[in-house]
């Protein structure tokens, strides 16, 4: 059974972020790079629908994305890279915690999504009593923010950096109340693999060959 079903009352929006120019890998559609028959958004798309009914491909072109029934939206604030891809889900979402998730990550399983979900249930931290802002995921690469769970009134926030020119993912996590799920929460969930990104030709192959 599905975190949306099990946690009662909790409803979840989510956005995949395909707004990307994709330099290194010569500007293709990397959500649309075919991994073991399917392609990589409909594999994303595939996870999230287990865990949110609310559904959204943040995306200047929506032409890529015309047969999969899922509405595309454009980026609210032009050039903001991923931070405007993450700032676009929140103002779009309808509900208030929402999946973030690049559209460069093929392995990513709905088992972490449901967990991510069930970690943002619990608003407030039981050590300090804040609100959780966000759930983030933590790799030997640092933070996962584009693979996380925020609160929608984060967009705030967002949008204020963005005026000001800081661009950072970093920085935002850095102004929010972020719990993280570190290396022994991501074990059951063969860590190794979940965050691997498909950013060059070569990451490509590589994915390939784990299919």
């Amino acid at each position: 059974m599905r975190a949306s079903l099990i946690i009662e009352g909790l409803e979840i929006s989510a956005a995949i972020l395909a707004g990307g120019r994709a330099t290194r890998f010569g500007g293709a559609d990397k959500a649309s790079l075919v991994l073991g028959g399917a392609r990589i958004v409909e594999r994303q798309l595939a996870a999230l629908s287990g865990v949110a009914r609310d559904i959204r491909i943040v995306a200047n072109d929506a032409a890529p994305y015309a047969d999969l029934g899922v509405r595309v939206v454009a980026d609210a604030i032009a050039g903001a890279g991923p931070l405007g891809g993450v700032y676009t889900a929140l103002v779009d979402a309808s509900h208030d915690r929402v999946i973030v998730l690049a559209c460069d990550l093929p392995f990513v399983s709905a088992a972490l999504l449901e967990r991510l979900v069930a970690e943002s249930a619990e608003s407030a931290d039981s050590r300090t009593g804040e609100q959780v802002d966000a759930v983030v995921p933590r790799t030997g690469r640092g933070l996962e923010p584009l693979c996380a769970v925020y609160r929608k009134d984060c967009a705030a926030r967002a949008r204020a950096q963005i005026a000001r020119g800081e661009l950072r993912m970093t920085a935002l996590l850095a102004d929010l109340h972020v719990r993280e799920l570190g290396h022994d929460a991501l074990a059951p969930y063969d860590g190794e693999a979940l965050f691997e990104n498909v950013n060059t030709p070569h990451d490509y192959a590589r994915a390939r060959g784990r299919v």
